[in-house]
């Protein structure tokens, strides 16, 4: 059985990520935070590592310079360890003076690089899933069928079966067919392949793993620019694929609506992701910050990151980001408050700015707050109807959900709602 040691793990860093906007305004998808004190791309970067595999690289291109220093501040391995993640960021090179144009393309402009690492097998991940895999059952379960490119699959709902990639697999698991995101109900019609009618199709969940010699052909003998609707479908002829069964946690946080709900289900006691794996941890930056202080606050359903001062406020069914201040007399409910990159200083506090955090008797309902917001006095946001998007430039709705943008300050008294 070949080693986990001659795997390399490239993780891809995403593209502009309009559908995250404003989250990706000033930052790489990979690099949003999620669950008051993580990046997404700490999810399989920490994957990987408990899988055993220490040899990971990350392509970039947009606005990457946040997630380029979270990760150089975060994954650095000791001496003793042959592992290492680095960064693969978009260049110009004599071959190619282009961006990344999708998910093969990015591959292929990196094949000198992933050549150069000698890793006889490369794992393609994609940067802005939460999930938990052992990707050593992924490894094996190629290694065995001899496949030379195996595709993680999973069960999908017929009401989302129109966001995924399709198969259908043969008796010994190898894909048959394959369809990108079909609407065609026709077409769906083709692809069940479960009795389960609530579950009735396999999807695709984006992570492939390739024998590199296949990878290299297939990138330079075509001109295909995306792996799930040009490389993998047209492989099935010619290669051996195979469908990895996972049913396990996987949210795809590609939207405004989806980053919102995973965020606000992390802060039930029922939580469907476990972030208190003693085995299998989520890793993330060291911060060295004080305990959180809760002073007179109502607190339920509520997630709380370290570093933080809530003063007598009432707050519900939320994900309290790190160093966030809170002020008294505040209500906030269904709500992701990232916190801040900092703390004010007596200076700062005392030049009359509104300070750092909500503050007093401010009501948040149904908003995402990035980080570095000051909310002043008084400050009221509501949610509107499902389907609402508009920008206000200091805030956004996107599908009824305000956004309130990082750095934004909101002078005592603004209210932000349906009329």
């Amino acid at each position: 059985m070949p080693s986990l040691n001659n795997i390399l793990a490239v993780i891809l860093g995403g593209g502009v990520g309009r559908r995250l906007y404003p989250l990706t305004r000033m930052r790489a998808k990979p690099a949003v935070p999620i669950a008051g004190k993580y990046r997404l791309i700490d999810v399989p970067i920490s994957n990987c590592i408990n899988s055993g595999i220490n040899h990971i690289a990350v392509l970039t291109q947009f606005n990457s310079v946040s997630l380029h220093r979270h990760i150089t501040h975060t994954y650095t391995f000791d001496d003793f360890h042959r592992g290492w993640v680095q960064i693969l960021a978009a260049e110009q090179t004599p071959r190619s003076t282009d961006w990344y144009q999708g998910t093969a393309d990015a591959v292929r402009k990196q094949l000198f690089e992933i050549k150069a690492t000698a890793a006889e097998y490369v794992l393609i991940l994609a940067g802005d899933h939460l999930y938990r895999m052992d990707y050593d059952e992924l490894a094996r379960f190629h290694w065995e069928k001899k496949a030379d490119i195996t595709v993680a699959v999973q069960p999908v709902r017929a009401s989302e079966a129109s966001r995924f990639g399709l198969l259908k697999r043969d008796q010994d698991a190898r894909i048959t067919a394959f369809v990108e995101k079909p609407r065609d109900p026709e077409v769906l019609a083709q692809f069940v392949s479960r009795e389960d009618d609530e579950r009735p199709y396999l999807g695709s969940m984006g992570i492939y793993i390739f024998n590199t010699p296949v990878l290299e052909e297939l990138l330079e003998n075509s001109a295909h620019e995306d792996f799930g609707s040009q490389i993998i479908p047209g492989a099935i002829h010619t290669h051996r694929v195979y469908g990895f069964d996972f049913d396990g946690y996987w949210e795809d946080i590609g939207t405004i609506r989806s980053f919102y709900e995973t965020n606000l289900s992390l802060a039930r006691p029922d939580a469907p992701f476990n972030f208190y794996d003693p085995v299998r941890p989520i890793y993330t930056r060291a911060r060295y910050l004080p305990g959180s202080v809760i002073d007179g606050a109502t607190l339920n359903n509520v997630l709380i990151a370290d570093g933080c001062k809530i003063h007598k406020a009432q707050i519900t069914n939320s994900v309290i980001g790190l160093r966030s201040h809170i002020e008294a007399g505040a209500i906030i409910s269904n709500s992701v408050i990232m916190g801040a990159d900092y703390y004010d200083t007596r200076e700062t506090a005392s030049q009359g700015r509104v300070p750092l955090g909500i503050g007093l008797n401010s009501v948040i309902e149904g908003a995402i707050l990035d980080k570095n917001v000051r909310i002043g006095e008084g400050v009221v946001i509501r949610p509107f109807p499902r389907g609402t998007n508009m920008d206000n430039g200091n805030w956004v709705v996107q599908d009824g959900i305000v956004v309130i943008p990082k750095d934004t300050v909101l002078y005592p008294g603004t209210y932000i709602g349906p009329d």
